[in-house]
Parts: C-alpha cells; structure tokens; sequence
C-alpha cells in the first residue's frame, strides 16, 4: 500500500463508511460517501482523456465539491491545482496556463470570468460548474457540465495502484511575482502530514499507510476523533494542509463555512454545533475577530460553548503574544500551535497553553531547519547574526516549469537539501528562532534595516488599533520611510503622533513610523495574509 492521499483515505472509508468526512452548511458527507463522489468525478476526468499528471484547476470558494474534485483528481492521479478565487480575467489565464490545466471545476458565480478567458485556453478537454446558487449562471461557459450531471454520468472509477512519486502542486499566492506551483513528491507530502496530524490523536505516526486506518478506528473508539474548521480558503495551504489534508489523514471530519469571508460567529456557532476540536486559522487577523465576537456574546447572556475545542493552528502571518494570552484567557483548555512555514516548506513551531508564556515570532526549529548567512555559513546560536531560514526535510521538487527559480530556491549545502523561503531570522543561544520578516520586504531606512513585521507588532499593541501593515515610501533624505497603514478597533479614536510616541516607547526611533495612515480596513487577501501592494498603494495615494 503506498503512502498516498488517495490510497490512505480509500482505507479510511472503508474503516469508517458511516463517519461524517466533509460538512458544509446542511450538507454532510460521509466518509462512503466522499469516497464515491470522488470516485465518480475521477470516472468523468478518465472519461475526458485525464490522467497521470494532468492538471485539474479548482476555481471555487469553499466548499465539499472542492474536497470531492481535490480527492477525486487524486485518485486519478491527476494533479489539483488550486486557483485563486479573486483572480480576474488576466490572472485566471495566466495561472491554467501556466498550470497546463486540461479540466476546470469553478462555481456559477465565477462563470462570468470563465466564460470571458475560456478562447485564452486551449489545452482546457473538461468543464464542471457547480451550482452555488447565486445569479450568474455558469451555464454561459460553452460546454460546462453541472457538477451532480457529470457525477451522475459517470460510474465511480475503479481503485488503482498509484506511486509515491506522483506529483502533487500548490500554486503560491504570488505576493512577490507571478503564482508559481511548488511541486512536492505525493508519498513525502503524505507521510509528513500523517507526522503532523497523528500526534493531535495523541498516537505516534505509523511509518506503514497500511496501518494508518487501524490506529484511527481504534482511537474512534475511545472517543478521539478530529473535527476540524479550516476558517480560511482552501485555496490557500493553510486551510488546505492544517485544515483539511492532516485531519483527513488521520480520519477526522472537516466542515467548512459558507460566508467567504470570516464571520468570527458563523466560526463559533460552527464550533458548539458540531463539537469541532481543532480549527486553522491566519494569526491575530483572525483571532482579534473571534475574540470580540467571543466577547460581544458574552456581554449578551449567551455565550458560545467553546468547551470542545482542543487545538487552533495558525500559519502564514503574525500571531502576537497578547492575542494568544487573550485566547487562553477565555478559552484555557486550548493548545495554540503557531506555525512558520510557507508553500515551499515548514520551519518551525510555537506551542503555547496556560501557564506557558506566550511569544510573538519566536520559534523553536524543526530538527531540519537551519539558518544560513549569504555565504552559506550557520548562523551560531546567540550570535546576533541575520541569516536566512532554510528548510529541509521533505524539501519540495521545485517549482513547475521555472527551472531558474527553482535553483534560487532549492539549494543544496554541505550535501544536504534546503528549501528557502526567504524568511530572516536570528538563532538564540537555546537554539530557537526569532523570525525577522521575509526578506522582500525589508525598508531600508538612513542606512539602517527595519523589518515591518517588527514594527506592525509594536503598533499593534496601541489599544486602539486593530490592524496594522508598514511599508517603505521613497523619501529623499532616508532613502525609504517607514510608514504604517493602520484601521482602529471600532468606536476607537486616536491620531498620528500618539501612535508614533507609543511606537518610540517600545522600539529604536528609527523604525518608528514616520507617517501613519488610517484606512478603514488595512488589506489583506482572504488566508489573513497581508497585502503590501495594496497597502504601499494606499500609503502613496495619502500622500
């Protein structure tokens, strides 16, 4: 039995035919269920002249039809290739191009955009449109198949025998350059989230997927089961991967939400119906929300009933200290997990539960995980030193079709493999990680380097804030100002100076903002992760 998404859950469903898989709004799945759709939508993509290797783009919101194309491109051994739902009529050509995608599956509401690009496509054989209900009509795209036609026309693909070494791609959000798909081998990929995910059972992973379905039964059996809420986009890998592929792998249910952006109540309601115990979500964009929704609920005489929820995992962006303490402060039982990591590897986690102290940015490194100067040089432990973070591991194939950047980013040292992100960071003398920022992003200031995330955390603990992104302007004396795109807690008042005087308290006067500019909303794409585009955009039009 190999070790591969597909082959693992067949195994799981066969063990579990009766437990819930997947769960959106009134509609649950289970794990028979799931196994069948799936099966039927890899008889369609057969059908259509699919197969090893080709390329299924999932242009849709959240949702169990995107679990079912996700797991029935797997069992063909197609490849999924996520699309991002924002992306317009440019950016969706560009990326199934790119992708040399052969099928697409995009919800109606997205249809105007397909139908427009569909000419710009040739390599395209398969068209599903599932149905969500809203008033553009996905029937417009020339031969686009309803998703429940091309289920029902299709028997459910017979079980085949697949390979370790298929591949299996994640398209990066390109927040600095074009959306490249980082490759992974799909035996390496599944054995390191089965490592992942089994220990949330309080089970040691088995190296033999034959066992895999087994372990999971029996510990249904004594009550431990995950539930598990990817509060943001499957589109992206923190809700794909944390949220879904690890407590898939270990037989748990995964239900998402509706709304398509956070509704921190849709999320807790969410919790206290279905008894969830695991949820990812993006750092302190999402936490603040799920706090005052917390507290507003409380304040009304019907608090939400937390009580089930074990673990939240987070990925991708900043979790400060003070919104962790906040959540245990309301929530004891919990085990935050903060992860550092990106689409091209994991770095390194952070626990904190009461009692054990919060930190922001601080990580203790995964056995692979080295920090490396320009010249390829550790960085010693205590030293000060800045280096770049490297990941190893199960380090990615490369990035499909840019040969060029993948050498940049995948390097080998001392006979060993690294995947590097870009991520700065310093090593203290116990050998954690203080993460710096990625290093695009550094302002460079009257000779000095400032590291936004470093700032945008000082900021944020102005009471009155609620979001913060800094960036660098062109300034004819430093070079570049540090300068802040800020929105405040709502009802929250406050001015310039007084967030600057506050910054100054806490941090060098040099990375200190030199302008603040007050938004509404600061900009972020929907994972929570920030959008320094658009916010150095909004920073120049203030000016």
């Amino acid at each position: 039995m190999e070790m591969h998404f597909a082959t693992v859950w067949e195994a799981l469903a066969d063990a579990q035919p009766e437990v819930p898989a997947i769960v959106h709004g009134s509609t649950s799945r289970t794990w028979r269920e799931y196994d069948e759709r799936a099966a039927r939508f890899a008889g369609a993509l057969t059908a259509a002249g699919l197969g090893p290797d080709s390329k299924v783009g999932l242009y849709l919101y959240n949702s169990n039809e995107y679990l079912e194309a996700q797991f029935g491109g797997f069992k063909a051994r197609a490849v999924p290739v996520n699309v991002n739902y924002r992306y317009l009529d440019d950016e969706l050509a560009y990326l199934l191009d790119n992708a040399d995608a052969e099928a697409l599956v995009f919800h109606t509401s997205l249809g105007d955009r397909v139908a427009r690009v569909r000419s710009r496509l040739p390599r395209l054989k398969l068209l599903v449109a599932v149905d969500d209900g809203l008033p553009e009509d996905g029937a417009t795209v020339e031969g686009a198949v309803p998703w429940e036609d091309a289920l029902a026309a299709h028997a459910p693909m017979e079980r085949i025998p697949r390979r370790e070494d298929d591949i299996y791609m994640l398209y990066t959000g390109g927040t600095t350059g074009m959306p490249k798909g980082v490759m992974y081998a799909m035996g390496g990929l599944t054995a390191s989230f089965v490592e992942a995910g089994f220990p949330l059972l309080q089970l040691t992973p088995p190296a033999d997927p034959s066992e895999i379905a087994p372990l999971v039964t029996e510990a249904a059996a004594k009550g431990e089961r995950l539930i598990s809420i990817p509060a943001c986009p499957l589109m992206h890998g923190t809700g794909v991967w944390l949220g879904t592929l690890i407590p898939h792998l270990a037989g748990g249910t995964v239900i998402t939400l509706e709304r398509r952006s956070l509704d921190a109540d849709e999320l807790l309601d969410a919790v206290q119906r279905h008894r969830a115990n695991a949820i990812a979500i993006v750092g302190d964009a999402f936490s603040k929300p799920i706090l005052r929704a917390l507290d507003e609920a409380s304040a009304a005489g019907h608090p939400y009933d937390t009580s089930s929820l074990r673990t939240i995992i987070s990925s991708g962006v900043m979790w400060t200290a003070e919104v962790k303490e906040a959540l245990l402060d309301r929530m004891e039982q919990l085990v935050l997990v903060d992860a550092i990591g990106s689409t091209e590897g994991s770095m390194g986690l952070s626990i904190t539960m009461k009692g054990l102290p919060p930190s922001t940015a601080r990580f203790n490194q995964m056995p692979t995980t080295k920090v490396f100067t320009d010249d390829d040089r550790p960085v010693e432990p205590g030293s000060g030193e800045i280096g770049m973070v490297a990941a190893g591991g199960n380090v990615p194939l490369g990035y499909y079709k840019d040969a060029e950047k993948s050498a940049r980013t995948f390097r080998v040292i001392d006979g060993v493999r690294y995947s590097f992100p870009g991520d700065l960071a310093t090593v203290n003398e116990d050998g954690s990680l203080n993460l710096l920022g990625r290093g695009s992003q550094v302002i460079n200031t009257g000779g000095e380097k400032v590291f936004p995330e470093e700032v945008e955390e000082a900021i944020k603990r102005v009471a009155t804030v609620d979001d913060c992104l800094v960036v660098g302007l062109p300034d004819d004396r430093f070079g570049e100002a540090v300068t802040a795109v800020v929105s405040l807690s709502p009802g929250a008042t406050t001015d310039e100076s007084a967030i600057i005087t506050e910054v100054k308290e806490h941090l060098a006067g040099y990375k200190a903002p030199k302008r603040v500019v007050f938004v509404a909303q600061v900009p972020r794409a929907p994972n929570g992760k920030a959008d320094y585009r658009t916010a150095r955009e909004q920073a120049l039009a203030s000016r």
